[in-house]
């Protein structure tokens, strides 16, 4: 087996800087008084995850992985969130970007999963 030596290698990482950009792409279309509310903690939490997905790569112990990978499930339900508000409120369809955040959520989880038992 070989050993990732990149944060770019991994599925995880692709799938949340994917999801990264569609909610940058989404979020171009808000109303503007969703600018600065909305729009801009979807973004913030959206890149958290990948960030911290980064930053729990390079730690060396697991309890230090652990920790930044839980900050980036934290952000993943966090988007979670803002998705269904952007939906009830009717300012976009977040059907397909929730079905993006699921896969990475699922990803994200297996990660965690097999780096607790290494």
């Amino acid at each position: 087996m070989n050993k990732t030596t990149r944060f770019q290698d991994l599925i995880v990482w692709q799938k949340a800087h994917q999801f990264v950009l569609k909610a940058y792409q989404m979020t171009k279309h808000l109303p503007k008084e969703a600018l600065f509310g909305l729009s801009s903690q979807l973004r913030r939490a959206a890149v958290s995850i990948a960030a911290n997905i980064v930053e729990g790569f390079r730690k060396r112990g697991k309890r230090d992985k652990m920790r930044f990978l839980n900050i980036a499930q934290a952000s993943a339900d966090e988007c979670s969130y803002f998705l269904i508000l952007i939906q009830d409120l009717h300012y976009a369809q977040t059907e397909a970007l929730s079905h993006k955040l699921d896969k990475v959520s699922r990803l994200l989880q297996g990660y965690i999963n097999a780096i607790s038992k290494s």
